[in-house]
């Protein structure tokens, strides 16, 4: 996926999570937030999967550890959600790890549980 490509998709997908935080605003848990980001994401016409699982790649095998991704974006696009007081950086490693055991490139991290949720926005590009 080209830059232009991943600021437009990850754009309307910042713009539903804002559509999402106005409406419920932060304190709740996190498969709230991840249920209605879900509705307002297929309103906007969105391609997405919830708890999308992958393997882990080892050596020359895939093994099932029951990794998910929060939200897989027209297979593009990892989401990871969040509603914590602060983002650490395990947090950061874990989209970082999701992004590289997949192969996708792109991807957001998103902590609901603060007054305005582009202060809670991080992107990455591998």
């Amino acid at each position: 996926m080209n830059m232009k490509d991943y600021d437009e998709l990850s754009g309307k997908v910042i713009g539903c999570a804002i559509e999402v935080h106005r409406a419920l605003g932060p304190g709740l848990l996190e498969s709230a937030y991840e249920r209605c980001l879900s509705y307002e994401l297929s309103a906007n016409n969105i391609r997405h999967l919830v708890q999308k699982e992958f393997p882990v790649k080892y050596k020359d095998i895939k093994l099932d550890c029951d990794y998910r991704i929060d939200l897989l974006i027209e297979d593009k696009l990892i989401v990871e959600l969040k509603s914590v007081d602060v983002i650490l950086p395990i947090h950061k490693a874990q989209i970082l790890s999701y992004m590289k055991l997949t192969g996708i490139r792109t991807g957001l991290l998103i902590n609901f549980n603060v007054c305005l949720l582009r202060d809670g926005v991080q992107r990455f590009v591998l």
